[in-house]
């Protein structure tokens, strides 16, 4: 087991039954790390994204059907998105997208 993991697990074990994270503060994160992934290598393209069965939102979509090569349909499109700003901002936005991972933070 990992280092962090057992961190993890020892202070979740102390601190008993713990409420669900804010979903703001589950964004921010999801962010952060999605941002350290980017510093091993260009993530995979939106191509690859969906042949993988991931979805995709309506905005990567466009970038998906558009004809530009993969290197431009793998850039972290979150990062220019307003969703991305209100979820890290507000624990409740008003965002609907189907596939937007920020949306999905509300959910759980």
């Amino acid at each position: 087991m990992p280092d962090m993991e057992r961190e993890f697990r020892s202070l979740l074990a102390e601190s008993g039954e713990a409420e669900p994270a804010p979903s703001s503060l589950k964004a921010r994160l999801y962010s952060m790390l999605v941002h350290k992934q980017q510093k091993s290598g260009p993530l995979a393209s939106l191509d690859a994204s969906l042949a993988a069965g991931h979805g995709i939102c309506v905005f990567e979509k466009l970038v998906q059907i558009s004809p530009v090569g993969e290197r431009a349909k793998s850039p972290f499109f979150c990062e220019v998105c307003h969703a991305r700003v209100l979820a890290e901002h507000f624990d409740h936005p008003p965002i609907f997208w189907d596939h937007c991972p920020y949306v999905k933070f509300q959910e759980s």
